[in-house]
């Protein structure tokens, strides 16, 4: 049919983390909580932030391939829905690709990358090994 749906739980302080779906623009419905969410433009539009706190009711739409996350920034659970327009939207989470790729990627490219010490990157390799 060409669009998905899901429920997405978040327990108190809970996320979904930075991700992106190469294939679908997502809507998301608050339906209980509180949620900080957002997303980043492009490298051409100087990596912006669009982000904004979500009440009960409110919707929020994420573009297609940019990377977004979200945040429960409340006491208590909270419950949304999110359509995606595609029926298989993809999903890549960026810590978890980036640093726990299989093989790895090379961790000279990603210290560099990041501006971080390799055993920084090899911290971060151990706790996101697949």
């Amino acid at each position: 049919m060409g669009i998905s749906l899901v429920r997405i739980d978040y327990a108190p302080y809970g996320q979904n983390p930075p991700h992106t779906h190469p294939r679908a623009t997502e809507i998301l419905v608050l339906v209980e909580g509180t949620l900080y969410v957002g997303f980043v433009s492009s490298n051409q539009d100087n990596n912006r932030l669009f982000a904004k706190v979500l009440n009960p009711g409110d919707v929020f739409v994420f573009p297609i391939g940019m990377i977004h996350f979200q945040v429960n920034i409340g006491k208590t659970p909270a419950v949304a829905f999110a359509g995606l327009g595609s029926q298989n939207a993809g999903v890549i989470t960026i810590a978890d690709t980036v640093f726990g790729s299989m093989p790895p990627i090379n961790q000279e490219i990603l210290a560099q990358a990041f501006q971080l010490d390799v055993n920084v990157v090899k911290d971060l390799e151990a706790k996101f090994k697949n």
